[in-house]
């Protein structure tokens, strides 16, 4: 107790001369309105007013009292509508009783209130809170706290703040006090939600008052909700009295401020340019033992920043700074972009590229480059949408000849690969490099991806010779990237200077499927040859071409109808399976049937026979049907007669070729 006492007088010191505590008033508690329009259920008016009175006594007056009998009956049609969740023949029930001044059974009134409240519908959200009203009213001993809190909580839920205000201003005025531990935290919680800190204020005054008056313990308001009605006076209603009023009641109740409360104090403080009431609170902070001034300089630079002082922004920034030994990374999010809006109203853009200069001289070269002051700053104009102040800010700062960390080129490189601005961020690059600074493979992955799918191949081409130059040593993502990116947009003639270009990288490991995928994408376009072309330089540079490779030659060559192309590159691969040098090239039943289709088809019955031996000898099965098909479409007329006389190996080949297929018969 007498711990207590010593920290609320020092509480009470730390905002100086604060009056005596003086009562809350009361008014509010006798402020019970009718219920609000949206909620105005069809029963239980909550306070009839003077004209509607007489004919409700009429009504009263002509109702019927019910028997015994009628009231068990009604009692059991509620229990069993409510076990068969028969929701408005339970309601119907309800208010028969109730009509007639009888009320259920305990059990029965709070399963049918806590019932209601599940049910998440506007609807019975409104009779749930009327009749919780009307029991309140008439028997509040029918009432268990249990169904207030489960009311409460359905309503915190729905985010509807004024039938919760209602409520407990009800209990208030009827001396129905729940514990405050039971519904506070819900109803601080509905008055954030829908913005009503004001109307919380008047219920925790009130309170308040009750907790000291009747010497309510259990009635004390909380930690929570005391940093709740200080953010509202110093936040909202900006006002001092209000918030040293506050402070006085949570020494007179005993409850300990956290850096929440110097945080709100701090931050009225500099709104109104109190700065002896400043450096008192930042004594006490001390003398209360937290160190820890994360919150309270936040809190400072958000009032100075409101209240137009930007000198003041500055020194305190580069104060906690220096406190923090240029390690400790105390801004929020929220605090850089209420600084990025602050300096920027004021047409302060010089100024703040000279405050992160100086930041960065008090930050350790040890921090993290997203840790930095800078990288809050420029990162906050990326998430309010000023990528292009965020390059000016970066402008500036080098026109100072300031020292611009890579940490506050990261957030806009970042931004303009996110709105696919590839070229600016290329061009940023390039200035990065100029400066002296060097950004990692990820980031370079990123930019390249980004231009890639822009389809901004100069770019990515840029961007990746950058990153060579760099040293930098992985380099594959980045080549893949590009590779597949052409590749997907039917480009080859760009892969293929990217891949000249590139392929005495030793940080590159070049293969042999790269340049099929050239090859390929220029047959697939028509483009002979360039294919040709391609795997003239692929064979130059040392590189083996396999069966994939001419696949798709043969295709291509098919397509164009090029079938001597086809024979001669059967005479290569002969050559080479004959040699015994057919490394690399898998002679399987898909390059058989493409060589044998091109072959039948150009009337190269010679070589067709030597693949079919080929085939044989390597036990490849091979569908004699096609190559009928393909020589009944192109040489259905060819006779043995007319070979006779031009050529007596050709004869014998075509002869070899229809006994195989079985053409003769």
């Amino acid at each position: 107790m007498q711990c207590l006492q010593i920290y609320g007088e020092m509480w009470r010191k730390a905002v100086c001369s604060i009056p005596p505590y003086r009562p809350f008033s009361s008014s509010a508690a006798t402020d019970i309105p009718t219920l609000y329009s949206f909620l105005q259920p069809s029963i239980f008016a909550l306070k009839p007013n003077k004209q509607s009175k007489q004919p409700q006594d009429s009504t009263n007056s002509q109702t019927k009292t019910l028997t015994e009998e009628q009231k068990t009956t009604l009692q059991t049609t509620l229990e069993k509508s409510l076990l068969t969740h028969n929701t408005d023949e339970a309601w119907k029930s309800f208010k028969s009783l109730t009509i007639c001044c009888t009320f259920p059974n305990k059990s029965l009134t709070n399963s049918l209130i806590t019932h209601l409240s599940s049910l998440q519908d506007t609807q019975n959200l409104k009779r749930a809170f009327a009749s919780v009203i009307f029991v309140i009213e008439k028997d509040p001993k029918l009432l268990s706290f249990e169904t207030v809190t489960t009311l409460l909580s359905s309503m915190n839920f729905a985010n509807t703040a004024a039938p919760a205000f209602a409520l407990i201003k009800c209990m208030f005025k009827n001396r129905y006090f729940v514990p405050f531990g039971l519904w506070g935290n819900m109803l601080v919680d509905v008055s954030r939600k829908s913005g009503s800190l004001v109307a919380f204020l008047r219920v925790f005054e009130e309170c308040c008052r009750i907790a000291i008056d009747e010497k309510l313990n259990y009635m004390k308001p909380d930690l929570a909700a005391c940093n709740a009605a200080l953010e509202c006076c110093c936040c909202e209603l900006e006002s001092v009295s209000d918030a040293e009023k506050v402070v006085a009641t949570m020494s007179v109740l005993g409850v300990r401020p956290d850096e929440s409360s110097f945080g709100f104090l701090s931050y009225l403080f500099a709104l109104k340019g109190l700065e002896k009431k400043i450096d008192e609170l930042e004594k006490l902070m001390v003398e209360f033992g937290f160190s820890n001034k994360r919150v309270f300089f936040n809190s400072l630079i958000g009032g100075y920043v409101k209240s137009g002082k930007i000198d003041s922004v500055s020194t305190t920034v580069l104060r906690s700074l220096r406190e923090g030994n240029g390690k400790e990374w105390i801004f929020s999010d929220e605090t850089h972009c209420e600084v990025v809006k602050g300096y920027l109203q004021n047409g302060a853009m010089k100024s703040l590229a000279s405050l992160i200069i100086e930041a960065q001289k008090l930050e350790s070269p040890m921090l993290e480059v997203d840790k930095s002051f800078g990288y809050g700053i420029i990162s906050a104009c990326i998430n309010l949408g000023l990528a292009d102040k965020a390059h000016s800010i970066l402008d500036e700062m080098n026109a100072q000849s300031g020292s611009v960390g890579l940490g506050v080129y990261v957030p806009i490189l970042k931004a303009y690969s996110k709105e696919h601005r590839t070229a600016e961020a290329t061009q940023l690059v390039v200035d990065i490099g100029n400066s002296g600074l060097q950004l990692d493979a990820g980031m370079y992955d990123m930019l390249i991806e980004a231009s890639m799918t822009s389809q901004d191949f100069q770019s990515a081409f840029t961007l990746f010779r950058d990153m060579r130059d760099a040293r930098i040593l992985d380099l594959k993502g980045s080549y893949l990237t590009i590779m597949t990116g052409l590749m997907e947009n039917q480009r080859p003639e760009l892969m293929a200077a990217f891949l000249d270009e590139v392929v005495e990288d030793p940080r590159i490991e070049v293969k042999t499927h790269d340049w099929n995928s050239i090859i390929h994408a220029f047959c697939k376009a028509g483009r002979l040859e360039d294919a040709r072309r391609t795997f003239r330089r692929m064979t130059f540079l040392q590189f083996e071409p396999n069966d994939q490779t001419y696949l798709s030659l043969i295709n291509g060559y098919v397509t164009a109808e090029k079938y001597f192309s086809v024979l001669m590159l059967w005479n290569e691969i002969k050559r080479k399976i004959s040699g015994g040098k057919e490394k690399g090239i898998n002679f399987d039943h898909n390059l058989v049937d493409a060589f044998l289709y091109a072959l039948v088809k150009g009337g190269f019955f010679d070589a067709v026979m030597q693949v079919v031996e080929k085939s044989q000898e390597m036990k490849i099965f091979v569908d004699k049907w096609r190559y009928k098909q393909a020589f009944m479409e192109k040489h259905k007329k060819l006779k043995v007669s007319k070979l006779r006389r031009r050529s007596f190996r050709k004869m014998e080949a075509l002869i070899a070729f229809k006994n195989w297929a079985g053409l003769n018969a």
